[in-house]
């Protein structure tokens, strides 16, 4: 996947150069050159789970690949939005770019430079997306058969990120706790499981063949990994261990998030401590005893064990579903080997 996207960046190189937006090529290299690769590891073993193991695989592995310049465009723009200072152990590209500006002595104002140049790279960057994947070798048969699962990925994720931005200045439903619940397992299932897993798996199965049943049957396993993937993440952004995911303890709730696994809390807190966790949630500035109080709340309310249970049984019904769909032994056995990874990981 690495070397596909390294290629793909080296035929836009001349361009850039003779543009004179070598800035911008520097900086997506060097968000291009880590991650998971979950997107276009789902997307490339359900081809191979719908057709086979290709005789080669460049065009496929490319059209993944592709993938993941739509999730680094999305990252580079949730920095922003987030005020994030860092992404993957190194400074956010709005950071980077303020950086630049400092030390060139650029006129006008850093933090407006930072902004719009990363902003341009999150876009350049979609753009890219989408040329690398009609580049990429695949057959237009099968272009046209994944187009409307890419498509609706690329609307989903953008919306999804729209509601939660929504959700956090309280611009979507609010009044009650069950309606946040509400719009949380909405962002859950269109920011996050569809993005991450439903919809690239459907890709690569419509590459791959034209069976309508395997694409549903996937998009399912796909909305369950997703799901239980996430639910991870926020119990990591709570749990889990500063040394491997990056983060502090209690990072979410450092940051505000009213997760699934906080509201759910919240939900099952008596009065005394739904107060009270709902005033360190929503401190800007909580101190460590407070963060260290809030998770032992969380933990005290079972919130916590609710949402690994849940975790588990999305985990157990989308490997349930596998074995009941036809496909290639092959593709089955990663996909398999995909979820347990993307659900029982400590980062």
């Amino acid at each position: 996947m690495e070397q596909a996207l390294t290629r793909f960046l080296d035929t836009q190189q001349d361009l850039m150069e003779e543009i004179g937006a070598l800035p911008l090529m520097e900086v997506a290299r060097q968000f291009l050159a880590g991650g998971k690769r979950l997107r276009p590891a789902f997307a490339y073993w359900s081809h191979v789970a719908a057709a086979g193991e290709p005789g080669d695989p460049g065009a496929v592995v490319a059209a993944a690949a592709s993938l993941d310049l739509l999730h680094v465009s999305a990252l580079v723009h949730d920095d922003l939005i987030d005020a994030s200072d860092t992404r993957r152990g190194v400074p956010a590209a709005h950071r980077q770019y303020e950086a630049r500006h400092r030390d060139a002595n650029g006129t006008g104002d850093t933090d407006h430079f930072g902004r719009a140049a990363a902003i341009l790279l999150g876009d350049l960057l979609l753009m890219w997306s989408v040329e690398m994947f009609h580049t990429s070798g695949v057959d237009e048969e099968a272009i046209r058969r994944a187009r409307p699962h890419l498509d609706a990925m690329r609307t989903e994720v953008t919306a999804g990120q729209y509601l939660d931005v929504a959700a956090a200045f309280g611009m979507a439903p609010h009044a009650t706790l069950a309606d946040e619940l509400t719009v949380a397992e909405r962002i859950l299932e269109f920011k996050s499981a569809r993005y991450s897993v439903r919809r690239p798996a459907q890709i690569g199965a419509a590459m791959g063949s034209p069976d309508p049943a395997l694409q549903q049957a996937l998009g399912r396993f796909g909305s369950l990994v997703g799901r239980a993937f996430q639910l991870r993440d926020d119990l990591l952004g709570v749990y889990g261990n500063p040394a491997l995911t990056g983060k502090p303890v209690g990072g979410d709730v450092r940051e505000g998030k009213r997760t699934v696994l906080v509201l759910e809390a919240l939900r099952a807190a008596d009065g005394s401590a739904a107060s009270e966790l709902a005033t360190i949630v929503g401190s800007h500035s909580p101190s460590d005893a407070d963060v260290s109080r809030a998770c032992d709340i969380i933990e005290a309310t079972g919130a916590r064990s609710l949402v690994e249970q849940r975790i588990e049984r999305d985990l157990e019904e989308a490997l349930r579903l596998l074995q009941d769909q036809p496909m290639d032994a092959t593709g089955r056995q990663a996909l398999q080997r995909l979820a347990l990874l993307s659900v029982r990981r400590e980062a």
